[in-house]
């Protein structure tokens, strides 16, 4: 199902490649620059509300050694997402060697939890901006609130009854201030992103809200778990605004991807070539 979306899509947009590759072309220079800065912006966030985790999870690796991981495991997940956790992992389970104390993988899977957790949430308190493109009823929206609420609460449970073991990943939501920096931490890097899916549907031309922009990053967050590989930014963006033209919205969903695998690259790299220089134990 997959491969013939991808088809479809390709074909409609070959169809109409002089509006497709023209708005392409349109969009300013400053806008994809402004676009890559987001994307970072984003990724600097995550990674600190996984270092609050794995923090809280027991691990003693340092903030520049959390973010080594984290950039690494960024550019694995350009090929496949969950290789890019399984890398992440690995390089902050390698970072952490010398500590005799360190997590284990299960504990170290079960922090990834609390982001996936926050995430959903936003992702649920928004999920009425979807109700519209996708033709949707509205207690739909409801109950997604519902269950992301129920969902927070039983992790939070979870959390303070097993403190050990793989649980112990679940360690910063046993209390409100590791709750509060999750969710402030994850709170940027999803604005981040959504004025990022803002700017590059208008510099397109495409006539899109902030809402709309909220319900592109919920899809194509979703469809990522596809292998849709590079087309998830021209899915998501055609699936909720393809009314406004399939070759238009399809561009903004090319430059959002671009953009996207440009920010990850950048920050990827920083963290190859920052490797090779010992890693301060004190945190920066």
């Amino acid at each position: 199902m997959p491969v013939i979306a991808i088809g479809a899509l390709g074909a409609v947009i070959f169809s109409r490649r002089n509006t497709f590759f023209g708005a392409i072309d349109a969009a300013p220079v400053w806008l994809l620059g402004a676009a890559v800065v987001l994307q970072l912006l984003a990724l600097l966030a995550r990674a600190e509300a996984w270092r609050v985790c794995v923090g809280a999870a027991g691990s003693r690796v340092c903030r520049r050694g959390v973010f080594h991981a984290s950039g690494i495991g960024g550019l694995v997940g350009i090929i496949n997402g969950p290789s890019g956790v399984a890398a992440r992992i690995g390089a902050l389970r390698q970072a952490g060697a010398q500590h005799p104390n360190s997590p284990r993988v299960g504990a170290l899977v079960t922090a990834e939890v609390p982001i996936v957790a926050v995430e959903a949430m936003l992702a649920a308190l928004t999920s009425f901006t979807l109700l519209g493109p996708l033709g949707l009823p509205w207690w739909s929206a409801v109950l997604c609130v519902v269950v992301a609420i129920a969902l927070g609460a039983g992790l939070s449970i979870l959390a303070r009854r097993h403190t050990n073991g793989p649980w112990s990943g679940l360690g910063a939501l046993r209390t409100l201030e590791g709750r509060g920096r999750i969710v402030g931490f994850v709170l940027i890097a999803v604005f981040a992103q959504i004025a990022r899916n803002w700017l590059a549907l208008h510099a397109i031309g495409v006539d899109a809200s902030i809402f709309d922009a909220i319900a592109v990053l919920i899809a194509m967050v979703v469809l990522s778990q596809l292998p849709l590989g590079p087309s998830v930014g021209a899915a998501a963006v055609v699936l909720i605004l393809g009314a406004n033209g399939v070759a238009l919205t399809a561009a903004a969903g090319v430059l959002l991807s671009a953009t996207g695998m440009a920010g990850t690259l950048c920050f990827g790299a920083w963290a190859l070539a920052d490797r090779v220089r010992p890693i301060r134990r004190a945190a920066f």
